[in-house]
């Protein structure tokens, strides 16, 4: 019953999942007799688990099975993520390189000025240092080995894009190299708005980067020795 009720409480319909059934059951001299069942999905199961008594065995096996599953499920989604971060953080620094290049070709002179304002654009007015004070990170830490796939990818638009239309449009001037830069920032901003997205100055900083190697590193070195 309270597996029901929690299924309930969470907004799913039970029927969706507690089924009602019947099953033959053995009631002695070779008779038998027809008794009320149920047909159980995945998630019905694992509501039972979590809210039947830990003390008999059943439940409690169920419980510990649940709990290594949702682990797995954890570390999986984890490498997955660390693995979207690697590669994003790696075309960032390529796609860096060209911008700069293209920054030159366009009169930059100060690089970092330029760098502003592209996260201007995009981080609603903050610049390098503010992002840094809002993600909390030390002064030893990069703001970019510091984001998620998610902000990443906003970051890597708006790199291609700002060295995209500076060679488009052959811009000249650092003046407006930097203003082109802060307007592209400004267009990935609104299209993240647009989609209903979290803007990036509000998403949650991550583990250092180095992390996700140490990560993808060792569950490569397990898969390795489960192979032998």
């Amino acid at each position: 019953k309270k597996a029901i009720v929690a299924c309930e409480g969470s907004g799913q319909e039970k029927d969706d999942h507690f089924r009602d059934a019947t099953k033959m059951v053995e009631i002695g001299s070779s008779t038998v007799r027809q008794v009320r069942d149920w047909k159980l999905d995945r998630y019905a199961c694992y509501l039972i688990a979590q809210n039947g008594d830990s003390k008999k065995q059943e439940i409690a096996l169920a419980q510990t099975y649940f709990a290594i599953q949702t682990r797995k499920q954890e570390e999986f989604d984890q490498l997955l993520e660390d693995k979207k971060r690697l590669d994003l953080r790696g075309e960032i620094k390529k796609h860096n390189v060209s911008l700069a290049e293209a920054a030159g070709n366009a009169g930059v002179v100060n690089y970092g000025k330029f760098q502003n304002f592209g996260y201007k654009g995009l981080y609603g007015g903050l610049d390098a240092n503010d992002i840094h004070k809002k993600k909390k990170l030390k002064k030893t830490q990069k703001i970019l080995d510091h984001m998620g796939s998610e902000e990443l990818a906003a970051n890597l638009f708006r790199a291609t894009q700002a060295d995209a239309k500076l060679r488009r449009d052959k811009i000249k001037g650092e003046e407006r190299a930097n203003v082109t830069h802060f307007a592209v920032g400004q267009k990935v901003r609104k299209t993240i708005e647009d989609l209903g997205g979290t803007m990036p100055e509000e998403l949650p900083s991550t583990d250092g980067i180095c992390n996700s190697k140490k990560r993808i590193g060792n569950d490569e070195k397990k898969n390795k020795i489960l192979e032998k």
